[in-house]
């Protein structure tokens, strides 16, 4: 088995002051950043995934701003390996696949923001490409969201998407379990 970090969006715009910032952003990326120093401890795989958006009307990770930019807790270093997306699923129209699959990379470590969005569908997708996943649950982060008049916490959102997550596609864990596992 080889296993892989991946670290999906962990980038400015979702930290304090940024244009879409969520709630436990700097602590989920302190504990990303423990899984980095790790991964670069035992020398394995490291997958850093940057969301640029262009889509009209977008309001956040736009192109050439410091908002876009990955947040320096998690900051690539020369030689690894750094994919930029513009959809949630960190598959579609990347090369990300054919990478994992050229470096027989079988587990993926799976860390990041939103958990909703980008970490649930990506968690999701690889599940179905044939890939065992372990979700960080602590080094995650999201905010609240709205529907029909209801408003549901981030806790509540985190909570819910890591639950339903757990088991089928992920194996939830908190950073200390994964790398004391490494």
């Amino acid at each position: 088995m080889t296993q892989a970090l991946l670290l999906i969006d962990i980038q400015n715009d979702y930290f304090p002051g940024g244009a879409m910032e969520l709630v436990g952003s700097p602590l989920a990326g302190v504990q990303g950043g423990k899984l980095l120093h790790a991964f670069r401890q035992k020398s394995l795989p490291i997958i850093h995934i940057q969301h640029i958006s262009t889509r009209q009307g977008a309001t956040f990770f736009l192109p050439n701003t410091e908002g876009v930019q990955i947040n320096e807790c998690v900051a690539p270093k020369v030689g690894e390996t750094l994919f930029r997306k513009n959809f949630p699923n960190s598959f579609r129209e990347t090369p990300l696949l054919e990478h994992l699959r050229k470096h027989d990379v079988t587990q993926l470590v799976i860390a990041g923001m939103m958990t909703q969005m980008c970490i649930d569908t990506t968690t999701r997708a690889a599940t179905d490409l044939g890939f065992q996943c372990l979700l960080a649950h602590d080094a995650c982060a999201t905010k609240s969201l709205s529907f029909n008049g209801v408003t549901v916490s981030a806790e509540n959102v985190q909570t819910a998407f890591l639950a339903a997550l757990n088991g089928l596609f992920a194996r939830v864990l908190s950073v200390e379990e994964i790398c004391t596992n490494l």
